[in-house]
């Protein structure tokens, strides 16, 4: 095993830096970008259970064993964080947060900070090195989840694992506690380039505190979403917000890779999620997890395909967007892209919708002006195959009651000519109807 710096020697080599806060362009890019892919990993994936916590009131064999025992055996040779990258990318992801420490201490880069990390396993490789390689060849943004808490940390100085009361410990351990965090962040934001954001999780105010401006001073562009945004963890906020936000959510019911006793949302779940995060203004971190020897479960990357066919039709209704007067009309939901006048009605509950079927719909917080035009994204508008004789254009009429549009499904997204998911309307040109909610309270 490599020799660590000495917890003496990094408290000497940082100071506790002073306030700050994210840039707001910085927190207007989240909000565009919208929607990321969240990678919880560590050795203990090997058991399949939850992530770190299993250690909190483990007895002192188990703590030993997890510690000394589980490094030896955590070989993940089939990680491909490209494959990974990719399918995020295809998805209509345009950023990642990686676990590269979660609360038991293990490092997944190669650190001088402690022994207990990836480089002293069978595996023997810098993950995070791999992570951001893989992220920048994909074009997608690189973040970084780091727990400031640190259960390894506690087990050497003889503290009690715990998530709580963690402020009782001894003056001179929370000295050390604050120069090991500050020293594991320096080497994630100065030996892999820019990084683009971090997610603290955890660890008390006497760590976050002095945490954050130093990260800071070494990286001025880092947006630092939990510790700074609101990051409702498995629900989204009730109501559209104008501020940034990031909701994250599981997959299954596990952060980490569950083998068994696990139940998937599916990728309709996903996309309704997505674009009700969305319509509130919010940001969507969806939560996958590589299993013992680095892939990710069939579930999981058959999601993602899926939401890489649906992304690549209506990719436009979910980037750059904010909330419209209204997040929804019953099972119509709305984005707005208001740099370009650009409403997307997201339509669900459209069952059995035969391709070169017209439907037609009410929009009663929407008004036509005289530059307004009408599309389905990913249609021409022009021609259904094999269908000559309909016509598929769209058209719409604005009466006293509502604005009225008429669309046809025309694309063939599946073989069976299905197709599950929901249809977007592009509405151009258009103006708020001023007292919609008035009338609709």
């Amino acid at each position: 095993m490599k020799k660590s710096l000495t917890i003496i020697t990094l408290a000497l080599l940082f100071t506790i830096g002073l306030g700050a806060q994210n840039k707001p362009g910085r927190e207007k890019w989240l909000q565009d970008a919208g929607f990321g892919m969240f990678i919880h990993w560590s050795m203990d994936v090997q058991l399949g259970t939850v992530i770190s916590h299993s250690l909190v009131g483990a007895s002192d064999e188990y703590a030993d064993r997890y510690i000394n025992e589980l490094p030896e055996t955590f070989n993940p040779y089939h990680y491909d964080p490209d494959r990974i990258a990719y399918l995020a990318r295809m998805a209509g992801m345009k950023y990642m947060v990686f676990t590269t420490k979660h609360h038991s201490g293990f490092c997944m880069w190669d650190t001088r900070t402690s022994d207990f990390n990836i480089m002293n396993t069978p595996y023997s490789k810098d993950i995070v090195r791999q992570y951001v390689d893989a992220c920048r060849k994909q074009g997608l943004a690189v973040g970084f989840y780091y727990s400031p808490e640190d259960f390894h940390f506690l087990y050497t100085e003889d503290q009690i694992i715990r998530r709580r009361n963690i402020e009782d410990i001894p003056e001179e351990t929370k000295t050390k506690y604050i120069a090991l965090v500050k020293a594991q962040c320096s080497e994630l934001l100065r030996n892999y380039g820019k990084v683009d954001m971090m997610f603290f999780d955890g660890g008390g105010n006497f760590l976050m505190e002095p945490l954050k401006p130093f990260c800071w001073e070494i990286q001025p562009d880092l947006l630092i979403t939990r510790g700074e945004i609101p990051t409702p963890e498995q629900h989204i906020l009730d109501k559209p917000s104008e501020s940034v936000w990031e909701a994250c959510m599981t997959m299954g019911t596990q952060w980490q890779f569950k083998p068994t006793n696990e139940s998937y949302k599916t990728a309709a779940d996903i996309i309704r999620t997505l674009i009700e995060t969305r319509a509130r203004g919010g940001a969507l971190l969806m939560n996958v997890g590589p299993d013992a020897f680095g892939e990710l479960p069939f579930e999981q990357e058959r999601n993602l395909t899926e939401l890489a066919a649906w992304n690549f039709v209506n990719m436009e209704a979910l980037s750059h967007v904010r909330p419209w007067v209204v997040t929804n009309e019953g099972e119509i939901w709305y984005t707005h892209n208001r740099e370009t006048n650009t409403l997307y009605a997201i339509l669900f509950g459209q069952v059995d919708w035969k391709r070169g079927e017209r439907r037609e719909f009410l929009l009663t917080s929407v008004r036509a002006g005289k530059d307004t035009r009408i599309s389905i994204l990913g249609q021409s508008d022009k021609v259904v195959e094999y269908k000559p004789d309909i016509d598929p254009q769209s058209r719409f009429e604005q009466k006293k009651d509502a604005l009225h549009i008429s669309v046809v499904r025309a694309q063939r997204i599946y073989n069976n000519h299905k197709w599950p998911n929901p249809i977007v309307v592009r509405l151009e040109g258009i103006e708020a109807v001023s007292d919609y909610n008035v009338k609709h309270k």
